[in-house]
């Protein structure tokens, strides 16, 4: 697997880039994890709704062909693009998820930080109150998991996963907030539920910077996607 820094990248041109990338790869070709930051962006999913973009102001708002709704990416989050081929990895969408959130949780577990799982609701949570509390939280996702609205309860959103799927492999990724300015998420209904609280790792104590964690979640990545 090869393990690609990118630094601060335009948003669009990657995107077309993993385009390309997908489209162009053979069977043999490598999988590779991209780790970069962008600038301030407001991006869409297949799901995304207009009216879930409150206020955009001067930020672009970019319509992609992931899963999920909007979210916002800039400086001081890391993002990490994982071109993965399940067909040959052996494992299919759901697992994918599943190892890309574990991946998180133990790069969070690395800053001693606990990161949680919402049923209904990909990404990953953490308790900005007590964000070392190992206790479950109540709506963890289950076998037969209910039909409930994900409660968000004492929680905030620390990462957000949004994937595609084309020819058996992946691309887009999951975005992990480290130190950014988080108030354009108040001008969206991240990924699409008003009032969804958002952290990053220094306002819950942990300053560090977006190179350190790109590290640690480049290689937890690469540790739980390889088969």
């Amino acid at each position: 697997m090869q393990l690609r820094q990118w630094g601060l990248v335009d948003y669009a041109t990657t995107y077309q880039a993993m385009q390309d990338f997908t489209a162009s790869r053979g069977t043999d070709t490598p999988d590779e994890i991209w780790l970069c930051e962008h600038p301030a962006v407001f991006t869409q999913g297949l799901a995304g709704r207009a009216d879930h973009v409150l206020v955009p102001g001067d930020t672009p708002v970019v319509q992609t062909n992931r899963g999920g709704q909007v979210t916002f990416h800039g400086p001081g989050q890391v993002v990490a693009y994982a071109l993965i081929d399940l067909q040959r990895a052996g494992y299919f969408i759901k697992e994918y998820v599943h190892r890309v959130e574990e991946a998180v949780i133990k790069t969070l577990l690395h800053f001693d930080i606990t990161g949680h799982r919402v049923a209904g609701a990909p990404g990953i949570y953490v308790r900005p109150q007590s964000p070392r509390d190992h206790s479950p939280v109540p709506q963890r996702p289950r076998q037969y998991a209910d039909k409930a609205p994900p409660d968000f309860a004492g929680l905030a959103k620390i990462a957000a996963l949004g994937v595609k799927v084309a020819r058996h492999c992946t691309y887009h990724g999951v975005a992990l907030n480290v130190h950014m300015d988080l108030s354009p998420f108040e001008r969206i209904n991240p990924c699409g539920y008003a009032g969804l609280q958002t952290t990053d790792l220094f306002t819950i104590g942990i300053d560090v910077t977006p190179a350190e964690v790109a590290k640690v979640l480049g290689h937890k990545l690469g540790m739980y996607l390889t088969p």
